[in-house]
């Protein structure tokens, strides 16, 4: 991880942070309410770019907006919607580098949306890197 702002070269694990909650929480928000966790996520997201841990972070369209696919037997079939019913959905995404899963745990603590449901956190398989230096 190249934390530019503090001009510093430190070795960090990718951690992609999944964002969830249910739908219908979001979407009952005031038009006031959801501005203003809009800005307070872009002004996270901004704070993490500086600090050199953010690498991506999007929100998601509605879950309806969803297209599962599904590939069996060498034959693809496609379905409309979510892969699975659930109260929550996930909602967007953060991809971050972290010295560990503490500090993954710290920074997606702080991920605004967090407040409507949750972030599950999860460290990525870096595919150039031998089965023995996976994270566990």
């Amino acid at each position: 991880m190249v934390n530019e702002a503090a001009g510093l070269e430190e070795s960090g694990v990718k951690y992609l942070c999944l964002v969830f909650y249910d739908e219908k929480v979001r979407t009952g928000l005031s038009e006031q309410e959801s501005q203003a966790l809009i800005q307070e996520a872009i002004q996270f997201d901004n704070g993490l770019r500086a600090s050199g841990h953010l690498i991506a972070a999007h929100p998601l369209e509605a879950v309806h907006s969803a297209t599962t696919l599904r590939v069996r037997g060498g034959k693809m079939t496609i379905t409309d919607g979510p892969f699975a019913e659930t109260h929550e959905q996930i909602g967007g995404f953060l991809l971050i580098e972290a010295r560990d899963l503490n500090e993954a745990i710290q920074l997606a603590s702080r991920v605004p949306p967090a407040r409507l449901g949750g972030v599950e956190v999860r460290p990525i398989i870096e595919m150039t890197q031998s089965p023995k230096k996976r994270p566990e």
